[in-house]
This record gives structure tokens, sequence and C-alpha cells, in this order.
């Protein structure tokens, strides 16, 4: 009993991000409230509208006048999701957050489970989304499938294939989370290279309640190519491989026409003619042009990593739950001093 009263006493925040999805609000806030009414956990479900042009605004607004466990931002545009689940979780106040969809895809009844892996000591629990959904467009699944392969080939933080965006973060987790600055984020990347302790739970999403889906193919290309950028600097440095495999290539294909041609008077009869060598030579120097912009983009790197001034590293005290966080000056600036009691 006096477990359970300790559990009951911690506050969830529920972070769900809303655009145009005023035909689901009702039923997404009803099954939440169902779910956790019944277990008796004391929760506020902070609903960040994304620019919404339906009556999503006026719903959420009512909701929030009836139940004061009921926050809402409003966004004065569309942001986009990652930066709403953001402004969500600058304002969850609960030892934990669930960031979940509107739409009632990430289904409520799993909140349970999510709440049972973090009590036994994960600090991030992550959804999972099962594989084969046969409502899914084919392209989609094979661009998802494709999407962690490479994400996995050419980031160090490796990325769980199919995790969603429902996921339990730890209080210590928000903190971190809440200290990143960038602009151009994917939430999910910036919490798995956090780290903690972690525990994944699968799950079969429904189909969209109401409505229809808000990203579009386009969108999530974007999304993609955002994730590659955000969480690698494979892509700036592919210049530089692809010439140093140019270069490579077109140097002893060059050696050996020069040797072949002019200095051993063509003994093969090659009959390699100007434009062929011509050819290898541009080759050769197109090489170099890309090693040297791959040269360039080392140093853009560097200040890619400064830009971004996410925590040099992230500690746990030794016997507890809390992180305890290095005293950081660079360039007589005083960049972070944070430490948890």
């Amino acid at each position: 009993m006096t477990a359970q009263l300790t559990h009951n006493s911690q506050l969830i925040s529920l972070v769900i991000p809303c655009h145009n999805e005023a035909g689901n609000i009702e039923p997404l806030y009803l099954a939440i409230k169902e779910v956790l009414t019944h277990r008796l956990e004391p929760f506020e479900i902070i609903f960040v509208d994304d620019g919404s042009s339906d009556g999503t605004p006026s719903m959420l607004r009512e909701l929030a006048g009836i139940d004061e466990r009921v926050h809402v931002i409003e966004l004065v545009r569309n942001f986009g999701k990652e930066i709403a689940i953001t402004a969500g979780l600058n304002h969850a106040s609960g030892t934990a957050a669930i960031c979940l969809d509107a739409d009632l895809q990430h289904p409520p009844a799993l909140i349970p489970e999510l709440l049972a892996r973090w009590r036994e000591g994960a600090e991030v629990v992550v959804g999972v989304r099962q594989t084969g959904r046969k409502h899914a467009p084919l392209l989609k699944r094979m661009g998802s499938g494709l999407f962690y392969k490479l994400m996995n080939a050419v980031t160090d933080v490796k990325i769980v294939a199919h995790a969603t965006d429902y996921r339990l973060i730890d209080r210590v987790v928000i903190d971190e989370f809440n200290r990143f600055t960038e602009h151009n984020r994917i939430t999910r990347g910036l919490i798995d290279w956090i780290g903690f302790r972690r525990a994944y739970v699968e799950f079969t999403p429904a189909r969209r309640y109401a409505g229809e889906a808000a990203y579009s193919y386009i969108k999530l290309i974007s999304l993609a190519l955002n994730s590659f950028v955000s969480m690698s600097l494979f892509p700036l440095r592919a210049a530089g491989y692809l010439g140093l495999i140019i270069m490579l290539t077109s140097g002893p294909l060059g050696l050996f026409i020069l040797i072949e041609k002019y200095l051993m008077h063509d003994p093969w009869h090659l009959n390699i003619s100007g434009p062929a060598i011509l050819a290898v030579i541009i080759l050769f120097m197109v090489g170099i042009i890309l090693v040297s912009l791959g040269l360039m983009a080392l140093y853009v790197a560097t200040i890619h990593t400064e830009v971004l001034n996410r925590p040099l590293y992230i500690a746990r005290r030794e016997g507890g739950r809390r992180p305890l966080y290095g005293h950081v000056v660079t360039a007589g600036t005083e960049k972070r001093k944070a430490i948890h009691a």
C-alpha cells in the first residue's frame, strides 16, 4: 500500500501536439481520462495547438475550462511537430512525461505499461511500432525501413527501427532535453542522444480516428533530411569521401595512360585518344576539388558542433537517479552550470 501511495503522488504529464485535430480531441481526452483516473494516477494533459485552422483551439479552450488538469499552449502559427513537442516538454511539470499523437494511433491503453516499465527503473520508455502495418502505404513502409538503415549506418547514436515519438520520459531526461537550444531538431533523435536507461514496448498502431494525416510525403522526406543533418556529419563529409574515391581511381588510371602511351609508345595498341586523356585529367581535378571541399567540411563540422552547444557530457550522481553536470567555460563565456540536488 505504501508503494502504491508513493506512485500516486507522482504527477504524470501528457504532451500532445495538435494540428487540425478537432475530430480527435474529445475521444482522446476521454480515453486518457478513463485510463489514468481508473488507476488513480495524478496527471496533467498539455495540448499544444500547432497553428490549427479548424476548431481545434476552441475545443481545447473548452476542455481547459471544465478540467483544470488540461493545459493549452497555442502557437501563433504552424511550427511543426518537433517544436510543438518541445513546447509541451518545456511546460511539463510532471515527474515523467508521455508524448503521444492526437490521432489515437498511439493507444492510450498502452500508458499503464509505459508507467510500469518506468517504475521498474527505465528513464526512457520507447513505444516501438510493430512491423507489417498493412493499412500503411507500401511506399511509406519501404521508406521507413530505408531511413532507419541509413540513420544507423551514418550516425553514432543507434536508433531502434520503428521507434516512435510515443514514449515516456523521466524528469531527469526532460530537464536535459530542455537544455537543448538548436532549432532544427528531431525530438526522438535528441532523446536517444541523451541516453539514460531505456526500455521498449511494442504496440500495434490503430487507424487514424478522424481527419487526415498532416504529414505528407514531402514533409516526411524533409524530416528525414533534417534527421541526417542534425544527427550526423556524414552528409557534410560525403563530398570529401567522393573526391577521395575519384582521385584514387583517376590518379592510377592517368599514370597508366602516361606510361603506356608516351613512355612505352603504346605497346598494347590501345590507341587512347586525346579527349579520353582530357577526360581523365578533368576527373582527377574534380577529385582534388571535392577533397578540398571535404577538408573545408571538417572546419564547418566543428562550427556546426559548437553552434549546437549540446552538453559536453551527462553524468549520473553515484547512487542516485539525478544527474550532476560539470561547469564548462569556453572562450571566457560561461555556458552552463547546473547541479541538481
